[in-house]
């Protein structure tokens, strides 16, 4: 499936500003891209020489790179059934902190599933199921998350290595794969509580994901 760049601007947030940079595939599944401190992509080089602006500084640091994929009960309306949400928030902190970042934000909601059949795990969960087995007991795949639209993400600005901020050693495997060099991984632990605890632990016990053995949570603030 092909991707190609639609357009950008600039996007004031609590954590600084960035520049959002928007995707498409053939079947309109839109993604974007924040950043900052990277060189400028092809088309704003071009605009940038027609006004006789200096050219980009390419001797940057490697940018610190986050993928994360759409959580919108997460990220937009502050579930503690899993961490996005706060990892979300942490990275666009961390890369403006850095300097020189990009946070890609796919939209493939429940690990690929879709909300609604999120939502219907969830339901699962309550009875007692963890996230794998909830996912697996509605006929669906335990991760149907894919990751090629990463590739000319990166590439529209020219990205070959990245600093990877992730607790799942997978995304690095899917990047090599991709021909981007992870030069280091970033660990993201945040957002642990009561809610999310036994969801941590299965990422970590079935999924692989990097996490403490002696995980442990705090208290849910009222």
């Amino acid at each position: 499936m092909s991707y190609q760049f639609i357009t950008q601007a600039k996007l004031p947030t609590r954590y600084g500003d960035f520049d959002i940079h928007v995707f498409e595939n053939e079947d309109g599944q839109e993604h974007v891209m924040l950043t900052v401190g990277l060189p400028l992509s092809k088309t704003q080089q071009s605009d940038a020489q027609k006004h006789d602006a200096p050219e980009c500084n390419h001797s940057q640091p490697i940018p610190l790179v986050r993928i994360h994929s759409e959580c919108l009960t997460g990220d937009a309306l502050g579930s503690l059934k899993c961490d996005c949400g706060p990892q979300l928030n942490a990275t666009m902190q961390l890369i403006q902190e850095s300097g020189c970042g990009a946070l890609l934000y796919l939209r493939q909601e429940g690990r690929g599933i879709g909300l609604t059949n999120k939502i219907r795990a969830y339901a699962l969960q309550d009875q007692g199921h963890d996230t794998l087995e909830a996912n697996l007991m509605l006929g669906l795949p335990a991760d149907a998350r894919t990751y090629d639209m990463c590739y000319p993400m990166l590439a529209h600005l020219g990205i070959s290595k990245v600093r990877l901020m992730t607790n799942n050693p997978a995304k690095m495997d899917y990047l090599t794969e991709l021909g981007i060099e992870v030069v280091e991984r970033v660990p993201l632990v945040v957002g642990v509580n009561p809610h999310n605890n036994a969801y941590l632990n299965t990422k970590r016990d079935k999924m692989g994901h990097i996490l403490d053995p002696n995980l442990t949570f705090q208290p849910v603030e009222n």
